[in-house]
């Protein structure tokens, strides 16, 4: 017999999505996250904050930068513009000559946009509410859930690279980690695993896992606190993950 030709203009059935962490899964990853994070989490400055200027501005100066940069960056930045109204008036120029050396200039003028935009329609404050943070030019998906859990501890998903590569590797193990549908899946799996409770702590720790241990290249499996459990587990560097 032979094969049935597909009618012309046939679509191809939409791929089911991908399911997410059964709940039992869910909860033994916040367990081993935050017992590993109390032990061997950072000590950073903006963890001892909870101005969400602060948090706003730590959050920029890391994007593309390493911790141990920002660092010093971070409290001479504060200490020349302490608020959103200080650095909404400051002269363009010097808000670019205080970011250097950090380079990707752009940042900084994205932070003075949106202090102006605090400054001219939120009395000098950073909104607590995602449609609002996300109206602001310079703000996205991870940057305003970083300041909902971080600044106002509301129950919000972070997904930057570190925690997606920790995501795929943990739950997922095979696919493209790249793809529009795996980043999907992935702000998906983040969402689902955010606890009811010490969402900061929770977030921050997904964040230093993927710094610390569950790093891009030579991943230190051996240590890692989801090892039993990984998908991914024995790293194999050719899955490109």
């Amino acid at each position: 017999m032979r094969a049935k030709r597909k009618a012309k203009g046939t679509r191809a059935r939409p791929s089911k999505p991908l399911p997410l962490p059964a709940s039992i899964d869910r909860r033994r990853f916040r367990q081993r996250l935050l017992v590993w994070y109390r032990r061997h989490g950072r000590d950073l400055p903006w963890r001892k904050t909870d101005d969400p200027y602060h948090i706003l501005v730590s959050e920029i100066m890391l994007q593309q930068t390493q911790v141990d940069r920002v660092l010093p960056k971070y409290d001479e930045w504060l200490r020349k513009y302490p608020s959103l109204d200080a650095l909404a008036s400051a002269p363009e120029s010097d808000v670019t000559a205080t970011w250097y050396p950090l380079g990707y200039n752009i940042r900084p003028r994205r932070l003075q946009t949106i202090a102006r935009e605090a400054v001219a329609h939120y009395g000098g404050q950073l909104p607590d509410d995602e449609e609002t943070l996300l109206s602001f030019k310079g703000i996205g998906a991870y940057t305003a859930g970083a300041i909902r859990s971080f600044a106002f501890r509301q129950r919000a998903a972070i997904l930057d690279t570190n925690v997606a590569r920790v995501l795929f590797r943990v739950f997922l193990g095979k696919g493209d980690p790249k793809s529009h549908a795996m980043k999907r899946h992935l702000w998906r799996v983040s969402e689902a695993l955010v606890p009811s409770r010490h969402v900061f702590d929770f977030n921050q720790a997904l964040m230093d896992l993927g710094a610390m241990v569950c790093v891009a290249r030579n991943p230190k499996c051996l240590i890692c606190p989801m090892a039993k459990s990984c998908r991914s587990f024995p790293f194999d560097p050719a899955a490109g993950a």
